[in-house]
């Protein structure tokens, strides 16, 4: 008998540790609960719910195969080797096979169940699948990880054009065994399940990401680069979700979007080159964790810019927190978060620049919400983007380039749709009134609606200020 442990890769298609381990003989799948370590990881309710969801729909997608998915619970990664290999015993198991897991945690939690495993005679082995690339083969001529994304993605480019990653084949079904499924858990204490409408905006199952992927390499990809930054249109591929849980692999979106380009990435169709971009951002920030394993560790990737005189400013986060900033951008785009379990990307950046640099908070009380509230949160796509708005991060956007959440709103959501959709109080106001109501005075209509928390053009300079206090990387690296 040969094992899969199921983590963040609930799907049959194009899946490099199904496959393998079907090539050898008689297969069962594992998924472990481990609610204490979700908790302690920020995993928000309704990404917990997502995966419970998409693993019913796993489970009958291997039952044709007679695959059976077992259920597993462990408090926290602590207790998975002693699990693991009490089910190994139980059922004879000569080999684990997993995909690869990347912050620092995930591969301490892998190494010692190897250990373990391999001390009672069952063999161990991980693949790459949720990369295109293995961590530490994408290297600058030093031999060191890439800290800036246009250098990384150009070696990326010179990789794909001398081997493309190759998609999977799907295993057929295996001879039936005894051992049967077991029921998927509906619920995990400590989670509170989301509302059915919050559920209905992220069906689960392999069949909605790959009509979602199919639909927008068809429909959607060859406007992307124009629509991608308009929080009211339906301008990006709502996939994030589904490549977090491992629903969809990021081969399966590489060729969709090949498909559409005549296999270019680098001319052609400037959407899907764009999309592909986004698919290499996604990758460059996992090669960052392996490669900088601080940001696995709450630290900045910039060592320097840990001695920023960061503001203890509770209600100021806390009116971030529950979208009444009185900027109705920033809290148009808080609402969609507390109700979707998503936020436009474009926003997100908008979002963090304010709570950061506005109002001069922790980017980690930022990564913090948004992890415990996203139901595609990934630590190393939120904390790169959390950084990266922060300037304390990688290739970050430099400390004076500070977006202004009214001319970012102006820009992208000039008419008003979005603000509206999520600001209903603000209805009544005009395409020019409705991004800055608090330059009306209090006039009828928008009584209820706060006035902004804090003076923009003051806190730029603030934010400069501090920014502009901070001792050099040098200075920092001399000390250390």
């Amino acid at each position: 008998m040969h094992l899969i442990w199921l983590r963040t890769d609930l799907r049959l298609h194009d899946n490099t540790a199904l496959a393998a381990a079907c090539q050898r003989g008689p297969v069962a799948a594992v998924y472990l609960v481990t609610p204490e370590q979700w908790l302690a990881h920020d995993d928000a309710p309704c990404k917990v719910d997502f995966w419970l969801r998409n693993l019913q729909h796993l489970s009958q997608a291997l039952g044709p195969l007679n695959i059976p998915l077992l259920i597993r619970h462990a408090a926290d990664w602590d207790q998975v080797p002693a699990v693991l290999s009490q089910l190994c015993r139980e059922l004879a198991v000569e080999s684990v096979h997993v995909n690869e897991e990347y912050g620092i945690h995930e591969s301490r939690r892998d190494a010692a169940v190897a250990e373990t495993l391999e001390a009672g005679g069952v063999t161990f082995h991980s693949y790459l699948d949720q990369l295109l690339f293995q961590p530490g083969s994408v290297l600058t001529k030093t031999g060191t990880y890439f800290q800036v994304f246009s250098q990384f993605r150009k070696v990326c480019y010179a990789r794909l054009h001398s081997a493309l990653p190759r998609r999977v084949a799907t295993p057929k079904a295996q001879a039936a065994l005894t051992l049967k499924s077991d029921p998927i858990p509906e619920q995990v204490d400590g989670f509170e399940p989301p509302s059915d409408t919050l559920r209905a905006l992220w069906p689960a199952g392999e069949d909605e990401a790959r009509r979602r992927l199919d639909a927008f390499a068809d429909q959607q990809i060859s406007y992307y680069k124009d629509e991608r930054d308009f929080p009211a249109k339906p301008g990006t591929s709502q996939l994030s979700a589904y490549l977090a849980a491992g629903v969809v692999s990021p081969r399966q979106c590489l060729h969709a979007a090949l498909q559409t380009n005549q296999g270019e990435f680098e001319s052609g169709d400037i959407g899907a080159i764009t999309w592909i971009n986004e698919l290499l951002w996604r990758e460059f920030y996992k090669h960052i964790l392996v490669g900088y394993p601080r940001v696995s560790r709450h630290r900045a990737f910039r060592p320097e810019t840990e001695a920023l005189a960061w503001r203890d400013a509770p209600e100021d986060l806390a009116a971030w927190q529950q979208a009444r900033t009185g900027l109705p951008i920033i809290d148009a785009a808080m609402r969609q978060l507390l109700e979707t379990g998503w936020m436009h990307n474009r926003l997100r950046m908008v979002v963090a620049m304010f709570l950061t640099k506005n109002l001069l908070i922790d980017w980690r009380e930022g990564e913090r919400f948004f992890m415990r509230h996203l139901i595609d949160g990934d630590l190393a796509a939120n904390n790169g983007g959390w950084q990266w708005s922060s300037s304390t991060g990688t290739d970050s956007a430099p400390y004076f380039r500070i977006f202004s959440p009214l001319s970012q709103s102006e820009k992208f959501d000039g008419e008003g749709v979005f603000i509206k959709r999520w600001l209903p109080e603000l209805a009544t106001l005009n395409k020019k009134e409705v991004h800055n109501p608090q330059a009306l005075g209090g006039l009828f209509g928008v009584a209820d609606y706060p006035r902004s928390i804090v003076d923009l053009k003051k806190s730029r300079e603030r934010a400069l200020a501090a920014f502009r206090n901070l001792p050099s990387r040098q200075e920092v690296a001399e000390h250390e």
